[in-house]
């Protein structure tokens, strides 16, 4: 998303730019590369059934690494409170790629809650993007279905020795934090002592109709000390300016093909958790946030 003045005064009462359906997918398939060309060829059966366009990228099993860490108070007070604050580093051939993405969230199930919270940044002038999305997630009692959580983002790029501070400066620089409640003296240390490698496959588009071709990824998430996979991940994304834009019948054929896969790929899907509450759910200590 470009860094415009529209968007950013939006906030917070935004209405929401991003579709995304995500499948949350057992970490065993994903030991070995070969894990992201098995989930893509169920994906293509499935396009294939319900009548939707697959445009497989240039490079698209190219292998795009990042390390993801979640920072929070140690009682998790952001996370329970449906706040999640991440810093994303990219790295290319092996070295970090630019400035990492420091991300502040308020991820939320009702609309109106979560379109309600300012995620801007206090600095005035700040560079940053802000991005409403509805994220749909598989049931969590079965599958072939989805329910919707609703992401309001606020991404800039931020120094990673920044990022140590105390409750009372991320607040500072964050008001909406405020909300978690947290004691203003404590500080926010890595989650679970737990640097994620994200490794992703931009696999290419899928084709609805009508305009609507939705940017294509597969992921696993690794703890980078052992090399161990925590999940894997299957998304598609579609982003639009206006809701009226969109036809019915491109939308009923994209819930068509997400409910489809859930069922031809049964043996993959791990059901009810989203990739950072399987993060915040390791060790002893979990979070009382069920997203």
């Amino acid at each position: 998303m470009n860094e415009t003045a529209v968007e950013v005064l939006n906030t917070p009462y935004s209405d929401v730019h991003y579709y995304e359906c995500k499948i949350i997918l057992q970490p065993h398939h994903f030991i070995t590369a070969k894990g992201f060309k098995e989930f893509w060829s169920i994906v293509c059966r499935s396009a294939k059934k319900c009548g939707v366009k697959v445009r497989e990228a240039e490079g698209a099993f190219d292998n795009h690494v990042r390390e993801v860490l979640f920072f929070d108070t140690p009682g998790f007070d952001l996370y329970n409170n449906h706040f999640i604050v991440r810093l994303r580093s990219f790295y290319k051939d092996g070295w970090p790629d630019g400035m990492p993405e420091l991300t502040v969230k308020f991820r939320h199930p009702d609309f109106e809650t979560a379109a309600a919270v300012d995620v801007r940044p206090a600095t005035p002038g700040a560079r940053v993007r802000i991005k409403f999305k509805q994220e749909l997630l598989p049931l969590r009692e079965g599958l072939g279905g989805f329910r919707s959580i609703y992401s309001h983002n606020c991404v800039l790029a931020t120094p990673r020795e920044q990022i140590d501070m105390a409750v009372e400066d991320l607040t500072r620089a964050f008001p909406a934090l405020l909300q978690a409640g947290a004691k203003s003296d404590e500080r926010i240390a890595l989650v679970k002592d737990l640097a994620v490698e994200e490794v992703q496959v931009n696999v290419g588009e899928l084709q609805f109709g009508h305009g609507i071709n939705a940017k294509t990824t597969i992921a696993v998430w690794r703890n980078r000390q052992h090399e161990r996979p925590l999940c894997g991940e299957f998304a598609f994304q579609y982003k639009f300016d206006r809701r009226e834009d969109l036809k019915r019948e491109s939308i009923d054929r994209a819930v068509e093909f997400y409910k489809t896969l859930q069922m031809d790929a049964y043996e993959w899907v791990t059901l009810g958790t989203t990739k950072t509450g399987i993060v915040y759910g390791l060790g002893n200590h979990a979070s009382t946030n069920r997203e």
